[in-house]
């Protein structure tokens, strides 16, 4: 299918032929979602932890006598009843990853690409270039294209102008072509490709 080419300044640069394997697809939310639980809890921390019933400094000593007072037999403090005590069936250090085939990954950013551009949120630029680093003058270029809240994503290397002076506005995230990946796709309402990143999707999937 073609699309559109624009400038970061809003004009038109001609147009491209993009792959319908990659972009014409007939999106399935169900794979989108597993690929994004997938990412999730890969980057979960999994630091959480709380002290067992083991784990407890106290003392052992039974402190109530085992018969007469109608109550339970209690002989240890750190039970996790007790008020310092244990925590029962608590959280420990895990990760929470699991596994996800790569055909299912690399087919659910097809997917996500394929619902972005359906969704009319693919803009296609020549390249994602700044004579210098100011943060200023890129923002009043985005605003040309109407960007506010957006994943820009280039070739295999970002222009070091253009990563500084992006850095700094609210809502715009830039990523080399490596860096691509559903959960940013999702997050943002436009999803900005280069024509250096187009080619390298098409490589990829071939």
């Amino acid at each position: 299918m073609e699309l559109e080419v624009k400038t970061l300044d809003g004009a038109a640069a001609g147009s491209i032929t993009v792959s319908d394997e990659i972009f014409g697809l007939e999106p399935r939310t169900d794979l989108i979602h597993r690929v994004v639980r997938w990412q999730l809890a890969r980057r979960q921390a999994g630091t959480h932890k709380a002290k067992q019933r083991s784990e407890i400094s106290g003392t052992t000593k039974k402190f109530v006598r085992q018969k007469g007072t109608g109550g339970a037999r209690h002989g240890n403090k750190k039970a996790p009843q007790f008020r310092g005590g244990g925590k029962a069936h608590g959280p420990v250090v895990r990760s929470h990853a699991h596994d996800l085939p790569k055909k299912v990954r690399a087919l659910g950013l097809r997917h996500a690409l394929s619902a972005k551009l359906k969704g009319d949120g693919i803009i296609i630029v020549d390249d994602a270039k700044a004579a210098e680093a100011k943060t200023k003058a890129l923002y009043a270029r985005f605003a040309k294209l109407g960007l506010s809240n957006a994943l820009i994503i280039d070739g295999s290397e970002v222009d070091a102008n253009f990563r500084l002076a992006s850095r700094n506005i609210p809502a715009i995230d830039v990523l080399p072509i490596e860096g691509i990946n559903v959960y940013d796709i999702l997050r943002r309402e436009k999803l900005v490709l280069t024509k250096a990143a187009v080619s390298a999707l098409e490589e990829r999937f071939k």
